[in-house]
């Protein structure tokens, strides 16, 4: 049975959670940059943690962005059946 391959497209949970990581990563480095004082500097040992962890986030957006592009979910087609543990490969019977 010949049908067409699609894929998760923008449903994928890899984009959205890419996504939040991206948001969430932006606000904590412009915080980190141009908000944080050095009491809350000194606070956190002398590290500015929000900009920090602002960075790895958006390390971390790009990377499930990257991973869902490389990799994207291959959805069946209408009518056809997928055993647990095979995958969908397109251009295949």
């Amino acid at each position: 049975m010949t049908g067409q391959v699609r894929s998760a497209g923008l449903f994928d949970l890899r984009y959205i959670l890419g996504l939040l990581f991206g948001v969430y990563g932006v606000v904590l480095t412009v915080m980190g940059l141009w908000f944080t004082d050095s009491d809350g500097i000194d606070k956190a040992g002398g590290v500015n943690v929000n900009l920090w962890s602002g960075l790895a986030m958006l390390v971390v957006a790009v990377l499930f962005a990257g991973w869902a592009r490389l990799r994207p979910i291959r959805l069946p087609a209408a009518g056809q059946s997928v055993e647990a543990g095979e995958t969908v490969e397109a251009g295949r019977d």
